[in-house]
């Protein structure tokens, strides 16, 4: 994957993904621990699907495996482009460089096929698109959260990939950061892109998913439209999360 952080513009369309991403029986083990346990799962909708479960359900290791950082130590996935570009991935803690935020935006795209004019009018529309061309120059190690996480945002979209994936993105933001930050996503849906986000948030998931993917200790255990999932959600562990009681496994 290029620089793991990578939107369209409002002058392109992003092919949506033609294929449905599929995971099946996909386990991670550490220490003899199943810390993902068979989770399979199908995704054939575009738009935002949300991963959802409770702390330490495994919902951001099976982010990171979708997206390929993580190898699975059994399983198989299908459907998640593999060509330079096609994936971006924006982590819950911003990684950004030890530059402003032009220079953040400039390193992403020189590693694009661009030729130096359309970088240039690259660089400006990602400004654009984030609301940070006040803030080209400031360094980016001293944005605010919100700031920072538009700007890892932009970066990962420096490719205008096909497949975006983030991390919890407006984890211990505030209410404006937190509708800046959606404001992003709904207008790289708009142009084409498919998003897999992990949220803890269910009004987030309400106001932006398509889908639902729902892991409990491990294992998808529910997946589906996302009103049908908070309207009759079918599982015991997600009927719980979604009623805020704890669900804990017969031993």
């Amino acid at each position: 994957m290029a620089d793991p952080n990578i939107f369209p513009f409002p002058n392109q369309t992003t092919a949506h993904i033609e294929k449905p991403i599929e995971a099946q029986n996909i386990a991670v083990v550490r220490q003899g621990k199943r810390l993902l346990d068979g989770a399979t799962l199908s995704i054939q909708s575009n738009g935002v699907t949300a991963i959802m479960g409770q702390n330490g359900a495994g919902k951001s290791l099976l982010l990171r495996v979708l997206a390929g950082i993580l190898p699975a130590d059994e399983g198989i996935i299908r459907g998640i482009p593999t060509n330079l570009g096609a994936v971006g991935f924006v982590f819950q803690h911003p990684v950004l460089l030890r530059r402003t935020v032009n220079g953040n935006l400039r390193h992403a795209l020189s590693l694009t096929n661009l030729t130096r004019s359309e970088r240039a009018q690259r660089l400006t529309d990602l400004l654009i698109q984030a609301r940070l061309t006040d803030l080209a120059n400031s360094p980016a190690r001293r944005l605010s959260g919100g700031e920072q996480q538009r700007l890892a945002i932009a970066r990962a979209l420096a490719f205008a990939p096909k497949l975006l994936f983030l991390d919890e993105p407006t984890a211990h933001l505030d209410p404006y950061a937190t509708a800046m930050i959606e404001e992003q996503i709904v207008e790289l849906v708009a142009n084409g892109t498919k998003v897999i986000l992990v949220t803890h948030d269910a009004a987030q998931a309400k106001r932006l998913a398509n889908d639902v993917v729902f892991v409990h200790q491990g294992k998808v255990v529910e997946t589906g439209d996302v009103n049908v999932f908070f309207d009759r959600a079918q599982s015991h562990a997600a009927q719980a999360y979604l009623a805020g009681t704890l669900f804990l496994d017969p031993k």
